[in-house]
């Protein structure tokens, strides 16, 4: 697989753990709204609705809910699809590539197998170093570390 994305420790967060779930569940989990509804945000918070129309230029719509009842909605798009290898998402751009003037972030998810364990890394791209910044304050890495922990226990 060609790494086309290079990380850029100025404005991008990285996760990579190595899981004990097969690439297979590991896929399902992020490209199943059944899955992702049980694991995606970290608890206390839910997602309330999810949607996945999985190929390039297809919605991800995510809403979460805080454990105040706020919603906070999401819609983006995937740029690439490589089944159980890896995705990329951003909300950037909608359903059919379209801006939503509204960018936070592209994110970019690789699935390398090894055996029934599999090489996760997740990565939060930013505009800018503040951007970042602001993601890491809003708790990007104990929270995208506690929902990766409730993938494992869903689909382990």
């Amino acid at each position: 697989m060609e790494d086309i994305v290079k990380f850029d420790p100025e404005r991008d967060l990285v996760l990579e753990r190595l899981i004990a779930v097969p690439v297979k569940k590991v896929w399902a989990a992020w490209t199943e709204p059944e899955h992702l509804k049980k694991w995606f945000c970290p608890r206390p918070w839910e997602l309330a609705h999810c949607e996945v129309d999985l190929r390039p230029g297809g919605l991800f719509r995510t809403v979460m809910r805080s454990p105040e009842g706020e919603e906070f909605p999401s819609d983006g798009c995937y740029l690439e699809v490589d089944p159980l290898k890896r995705l990329i998402f951003t909300d950037a751009m909608g359903p059919g590539f379209r801006p939503t003037g509204n960018p936070f972030m592209t994110g970019v998810v690789t699935f390398q197998d090894q055996g029934d364990k599999t090489l996760y890394r997740a990565m939060a791209l930013h505009a800018d170093a503040e951007t970042a910044r602001k993601h890491e304050e809003m708790g990007f890495s104990t929270g995208w570390s506690s929902a990766l922990d409730q993938l494992v226990e869903l689909m382990g």
